[in-house]
């Protein structure tokens, strides 16, 4: 997703907030500087997490997105790490909080950038995806972000249908993975 002058987190921020000076000014595309006091910000990637969830039988888990942005698309859970917590702890919370999931096993797969639309700016994220599996499937629940889940094969998905770009690259990249493994 591309970024316009207006959603850019360098033009949501009028003053300093460290001394409210108005002489708070961008001076690159990721820092922002206070003119009467130095105060450096700083606009970092925020990590969020994914998991690629498989059935015993193979196939995987997508998610229809119950709220914006992207609404009504699909998507995997997950969703953006707290502070003081590692992935696998936000991992673990985000499945909890929206499948009342407990994962059984969870290994790192891969990571994308993406931009994410929040209170009309542009949130730069960095996603960490993880394939897991959890230890009941028979007690799942659509929650919180969550309005709807499937089971799919992977010849079945849609890459097109996939909410974020950042999303449908980490599908299409466990996708390619399957069919290389045969």
């Amino acid at each position: 997703m591309e970024t316009t002058n207006e959603q850019h987190p360098t033009r949501f921020f009028k003053y300093c907030p460290h001394c409210g000076s108005g002489n708070f000014k961008a001076v690159s595309n990721k820092e922002m500087r206070c003119g009467a006091c130095g105060f450096d910000y700083f606009s970092n990637s925020a990590a969020a997490v994914a998991a690629i969830i498989h059935a015993p039988d193979g196939r995987i888990m997508l998610t229809r997105r119950a709220v914006e942005p992207w609404r009504g698309t699909l998507d995997l859970p997950g969703g953006f790490v707290d502070p003081d917590e590692t992935a696998e702890e936000a991992l673990r919370r985000e499945l909890r909080e929206e499948l009342g999931a407990e994962i059984e096993t969870c290994e790192y797969f891969t990571s994308t950038h993406n931009r994410y639309m929040y209170s009309g700016c542009s949130v730069a994220t960095t996603d960490l995806a993880f394939i897991c599996t959890i230890t009941d499937y028979e007690k799942l629940t659509a929650n919180d972000d969550i309005g709807d889940f499937a089971w799919y094969e992977t010849s079945e998905i849609e890459l097109d249908n996939i909410a974020s770009p950042s999303i449908r690259e980490i599908v299409g990249r466990y996708i390619q993975k399957k069919a290389s493994c045969g």
